[in-house]
Order: structure tokens, then C-alpha cells, then sequence
């Protein structure tokens, strides 16, 4: 009987030996700089490599697994080991030619774990982890190897594991009109299939938020409820089987986790984004111009005017003339116009056949108007609606940016309107197959355009577009895009945008870039007289909440002429950037921000709110030392109340200030309030 057990116990043995071999103790670890975060991959039962990451000591992530299935080879999941450990740690700070901060510091330590299969076909992959003291970037990267030449993803098989019960904001992936969703406010055992940024605040009060970096020719990243705080990645499908198709050597975007102790921090960093994207490639990028911008745009979602041509048809040379007028009389540096080239009339949208980017309607002089704005100091801004038709798009966009070129027009705002699912691509078999905006299709072709764009020096803001995941570092080109609901909802949107939706914004899409969100309608009317959930002073704090590099006075010149004191903020307000200071905030209730204009000694402050009045101080530390500042205040009257005909309601005022007072900042419902501190000489 010994016998037989022993022999048992050897084949037990002998069975579990590979299983054995493939788990050898090796320190797969590492810590931030600071010692306040650290990564780890250990290998698991079944062989499965997972990471997890620990702030502090304490559990954020637990244990969660790597790995991916593949259309046409075995999964790489099981019978793994860790072939390699490697460590290092880079520092350096580098300059943005425009941004948020003048210099940002790029400081972590990076683990390189090597994976291999123990038996098969012995493949391996490498997972790199870039730790930060406020944040993680892991990617895998692919390396050539005679078993995985060219890699068809069918899914990553990458979880994070929420180690504590946590309230999450998330907006729905998959849906009809693409990111342009409200965001929920669930339990996170409550979330479906999200879009990232996915923001999270857990139990402890830690926040934490989900996105990914330098997505490059590769499928964009979203995140599905498994159950409880278990979360996985799922990559947008592709009409062509596999999500992603890429031949080795490649690497993934990076995933990416802030971990942040309360959400101002959340916010300040983002800039970890932008340095998980590699360094400009564009070299000299001075002729790369941020600036405010009019448009012929609003009077078409009001309804009052059209991009189709006709009797209402808005992009006139008679209509753009008054808007350059306009714009130059008032500092702007840009006159966007929609609706100039042929292809509006008709069933355009989601088509896109008809578009010409090159031929102007016959009431739409082109050359007259370049001449003209360039006269008085003001550049066209082209406008390239696609109807997410990139294959007839793509067939003009080189032309058509070499006439941008040769008449003077520097930036393009591209367009793709479709609903989700709705790209119409062209195959390399010449078939026109049907793709979503944030798939790995789309990927290459915004870099295509940004690229095609940077060889003619034009800037790039493109709407229904790919999520922003930091690459405006790598081509300082791209300047801007939407990616959320904008001002364009208070048009039209049913609902419109609720009053607490920019402090959502502030923690959630802000968290990955720039927006081109449109602000500044004073009249506080959309479509039909129907009215925008906001007051006056708060369309004019979003200039500094809602950060990018060009901002748009969205509203038409005479409503502008009827409120010329609070107009005056949006003349003098900057939009490129030394600096920016998160003061307060919370995830959907308000948010106070400060920003440095460039080469200035002037800062500007923007605070906004949702339907509650609330007071709070704010300390004015972050003014220069023995400077004397003039403050002009432009803050909710005190019965202003967004729900009534009172949101109109504003104080201008001014008062001396210096580092270290303190003000208290009011907010109305629906409010926000808006302050320039100009330096004494």
C-alpha cells in the first residue's frame, strides 16, 4: 500500500512538474521614485502572469491578468514563466511649445518583465511598467520571433482589479453617438462597457482613473464590467476579424492608472499621459499658433442658418467678410467657416460621397476671403466634413491641404460625423468595409491626416474623433479635438447638457487632452429660444476649465454686442499656458482651476459648479511674491440662478490683491465664476 502511494505521489509529481518549473521566485517588482506606488508581476496556477499595484502599502489593484487571444494562433495566457527581469529609472524635464505647463517633469522607475511560454511554441512578450508617483504606465511589446510573426488580436485579456468597493463615472462605449454620452454615476459593480477615461473613487477616498497612451495603429482601449471590482479590457471591434493586426516587432498603447489622494491631484496627472508618448517628431513646430477663433458654426445649430446652400446658407463671402470685421475688431485670431464646399445639400450625413474639399459653393470666394483676413491679421479656419467617409477622403485630403497651403488657411477642423460603427473605409482589396471611429482603422488614419497636415503647416482639431491619449506630444499639430459633448448640445441636445456636466468633464474627458468644447454662448439660448442650463459668468469660467490651446466665442457677434462687460473676459482671456493649479474640486460638483498665461505674470481663474449655490475660500498663494495684482471679477449676481430668467445676472468688479489673501468664491446654481489677475507693473 506505501508503495502504491508512494508511486501515486510521484505521478502527482512528475504531472505538476512543468507547472513547477515555470514558476521560479523572481523579483518582479518595482517602486515609484517616491517610494509611493509600486507594480508587481508574479505567475499564478495554470501558469497565468497577473500585476497588481499597491499605494502606499495598501492594495489599489489586485492581482489581474495579462495576456491575449490571438484569430489565428493558441491564446498566450497559460504555462507561462518570467524568462527576464530588467530595471531602470529615467529623469528629465522637457518644454511644451504650448500647453498647460511651460515644463513638465518626466520622472519614474521602469520595470521590463519578460514572459515566455514554458512549452508550445515557446513564445514570449514583454510587459514594461512605468511607475510614477501619482500614476502607472504598462504596455506589452512584441518582439520578432519565428512563432508570432504578425500578431491578429482578437482581445487583450488585461483586467484591473479594483481591490476596494468604489463609485465610478463612466460614460456607455458602443453606443450610437460615439463618445458624445452622459455619464453615469454607479457603484463600480454597476458599470457596463465603458469609455475611458473611466474615473473611480474608492471606499478609502483614493481616486483612480482608467486610459490608456499613445494610441498608436492599434485598436482603442475600453473597459467592461466582470463582476464586483473586476474590470476588463475590450478593444473595439474591426470589420476585418481581428481587432488589431500588426507585424512584430510593435508595442501596445500603454495602459494607464492614476492614482491620485483626492481629485485636484487626479487632474494635475494627466501630464503622466503625455509622457508615455514619445518626443515631437515634427522639429521646429513654431508655426503651430494657439488662439481664439469666431465661426460661421452657431446660427447652423440654432437653425438660423445652413451648411447647405440656399437662402439660409451661412458660408457667404458677404457673411464671413462681417466675421473677419468681427474677429479683427476684437482680437480673435481665427474665422472658422462650415459649410463652404460643395456636398452639403442632400442626405450628407453618415454619406459623404458628395463632399468636395477643394470646390466652393459658387457664393463662397475663397481666394477673396483668405486676401482678406490675412489683411487684417486673421487666418481661416478650413473646416473638412467627412461623414466619416475616409476612403473618399483620403482620395482629396492631399490636394485639398496643398490649396490650404498655397491660400494661407493654417488650420483645418476635421469632422466625422457618423454613428458609431458608421467609418466607411476602403479595404486594400478596394471594398468599402464598415469600421468604428476608435478602432485601429481610424488610428492610422487621424495619424495620416496629422501628419499630411504637419508637411504643409497646418493644425489639426478634429471632431468625432479618436480619444485623445496624449500624441499631441509627439505631433504638437494636433491641436485640439472634441470627443464629448460640447456647446453644440445646448443647441439642440435633448437633455442639454446639465448644469453639473463641465465639473464631470474636469475629472473625466479633461483627463485625456484638450477639448474644443465651444464656450462663451452668452445669450444663454439654444435652438427654438429654448434655454442653456447656465449663467453668464459660468460661460465665461469655462475658458479657463476647459482647457485647449484654441478656444472658440461661440456665440453670434450681436449677442456679443449686448453684453459687451462680460464679453470683455473673453477678449482678454489667454489660451496658452506657463502654468495650472487645480485649487478644489470634486468629480461632478465643481472644480476651481488657475492657469498661468504664457510669458505673463497674469493668471486667470475659472470655477464652475452643478445645481447647488455653494461658497468656498480660495487662497491666492499661487501669485508671484511682491507683486500687487488688479483682480477683475466676474462672478454670479446674487439671485443669478441658471433655472430662472436671473442667469443673466453678473457682478464685474475689481479689487487689489497679492499672494497669500484669500477669496471667497461664490457660486450660483447652474453657476461659475471667472477672474483675471492682472500684474501691477
Amino acid at each position: 500500500m506505501r508503495l502504491v502511494s508512494f508511486l501515486a505521489a510521484l505521478a502527482m509529481l512528475l504531472v505538476a512538474a512543468p507547472a513547477l518549473a515555470q514558476s521560479p521566485v523572481i523579483d518582479a517588482s518595482v517602486e515609484s521614485p517616491g517610494k509611493v506606488l509600486s507594480a508587481s508581476v508574479a505567475i499564478g496556477p495554470e501558469g497565468r502572469a497577473s500585476y497588481s499595484v499597491s499605494r502606499n502599502g495598501k492594495a489599489v489593484i489586485a492581482p489581474s491578468l495579462l495576456g491575449f487571444l490571438f484569430t489565428d494562433a493558441p491564446q498566450f495566457a497559460r504555462d507561462l514563466e518570467i524568462a527576464n527581469v530588467t530595471r531602470s529609472t529615467f529623469d528629465e524635464s522637457w518644454t511644451q511649445p504650448w500647453g498647460e505647463w511651460r515644463t513638465i517633469r518626466n520622472h519614474y522607475n521602469e520595470m521590463r518583465v519578460t514572459l515566455r511560454e514554458v512549452n508550445k511554441l515557446k513564445r514570449s512578450i514583454a510587459v514594461v511598467f512605468r511607475v510614477y508617483d501619482n500614476g502607472i504606465g504598462f504596455r506589452y511589446e512584441f518582439p520578432d520571433q519565428p512563432n508570432l510573426k504578425t500578431a491578429n488580436i482578437a482581445e487583450e485579456l488585461t483586467q484591473f482589479a479594483v481591490a476596494e468597493s468604489a463609485t465610478a463615472w463612466w460614460s456607455p462605449a458602443f453606443e450610437s453617438n460615439r463618445e458624445e454620452q452622459l455619464y453615469n454615476k454607479t457603484p463600480i459593480a454597476e458599470i457596463g462597457t465603458a469609455q475611458t477615461p473611466l474615473t473611480l473613487k474608492t471606499a478609502s477616498g483614493l481616486y483612480v482613473a482608467i486610459h490608456e497612451a499613445a494610441l498608436v495603429d492599434y485598436s482603442g482601449m475600453n473597459v467592461a464590467k466582470v463582476q464586483g471590482g473586476l474590470l476588463k479590457a475590450v478593444l473595439t471591434p474591426s470589420s476585418s476579424g481581428p481587432k488589431v493586426s500588426r507585424a512584430a516587432p510593435f508595442p501596445t498603447p500603454w495602459r494607464v492608472l492614476l492614482i491620485t489622494p483626492d481629485a485636484p491631484s487626479l487632474y494635475m496627472a494627466n501630464s503622466l499621459i503625455l509622457n508615455l508618448n514619445e518626443p515631437n517628431k515634427l522639429g521646429d513646430v513654431s508655426w503651430v499658433k494657439p488662439m481664439k477663433y469666431v465661426g460661421i458654426w452657431w446660427g447652423m445649430h440654432l437653425d438660423t442658418q445652413s451648411w447647405s446652400s440656399g437662402p439660409k446658407h451661412g458660408a457667404t463671402t458677404a457673411n464671413v467678410m462681417k466675421m473677419i470685421d468681427f474677429a479683427a475688431d476684437n482680437g480673435f485670431k481665427g474665422v472658422l467657416v462650415e459649410g463652404w464646399n460643395v456636398g452639403w445639400d442632400g442626405d450628407w450625413f453618415a454619406n459623404g460621397w458628395t463632399f468636395s474639399f477643394t470646390q466652393p459653393y459658387p457664393d463662397y470666394d475663397i481666394k477673396k476671403l483668405t486676401d482678406y483676413a490675412r489683411s487684417k491679421g486673421v487666418v481661416i479656419i478650413g473646416h473638412n466634413e467627412t461623414s466619416a467617409n475616409i476612403a473618399h477622403y483620403e482620395d482629396q485630403m492631399r490636394a485639398a491641404f496643398d490649396l490650404y497651403q498655397k491660400l494661407g488657411i493654417t488650420a483645418v477642423k476635421t469632422g466625422y460625423v457618423s454613428d458609431a460603427g458608421g467609418v466607411q473605409w476602403r479595404a486594400p482589396d478596394g471594398s468599402i468595409r464598415y469600421e468604428w471611429h476608435e478602432g485601429q482603422v481610424m488610428a492610422r488614419h487621424h495619424l495620416l491626416v496629422v501628419t499630411e497636415a504637419a508637411k504643409r503647416r497646418i493644425t489639426i482639431d478634429a471632431h468625432e474623433p479618436i480619444k485623445d491619449t496624449g500624441l499631441r506630444r509627439t505631433y504638437p499639430n494636433w491641436v485640439s479635438r472634441e470627443g464629448q459633448r460640447g456647446m453644440e448640445y445646448n443647441a439642440w441636445g435633448v437633455p442639454k447638457n446639465p448644469p453639473k456636466w463641465e465639473s464631470e468633464l474636469v475629472f473625466t474627458r479633461m483627463l485625456g487632452g484638450p477639448f474644443d468644447f465651444t464656450p462663451g454662448v452668452l445669450s444663454l439660448k439654444g435652438r427654438g429660444d429654448t434655454d442653456i442650463l447656465s449663467t453668464i459668468a459660468k460661460q465665461l469660467a469655462l475658458y479657463v476649465v476647459i482647457y485647449s490651446p484654441i478656444q472658440m466665442a461661440a456665440d453670434l457677434p450681436e449677442n456679443y454686442a449686448k453684453y459687451p462687460a462680460a464679453f470683455q473676459f473673453i477678449k482678454d482671456v489667454a489660451v496658452d499656458w506657463d502654468d495650472t493649479r487645480v485649487l478644489n474640486g470634486e468629480v461632478g460638483e465643481y472644480a476651481t482651476i488657475v492657469r498661468k498665461a504664457k510669458g505673463s505674470e497674469d493668471w486667470f481663474l475659472g470655477s464652475v459648479g452643478d445645481d447647488t449655490a455653494r461658497a468656498f475660500d480660495v487662497s491666492l498663494d499661487f501669485l508671484s511674491p511682491g507683486k500687487t495684482y488688479t483682480a477683475q471679477i466676474y462672478r454670479d449676481g446674487d439671485d443669478a440662478d441658471y433655472r430662472t430668467d436671473k442667469r443673466h445676472s453678473i457682478v464685474i468688479e475689481t479689487r487689489k490683491v497679492k499672494k497669500g489673501d484669500v477669496l471667497t468664491i461664490r457660486l450660483a446654481p447652474g453657476g461659475g465664476q471667472a477672474i483675471r489677475f492682472k500684474a501691477g507693473r
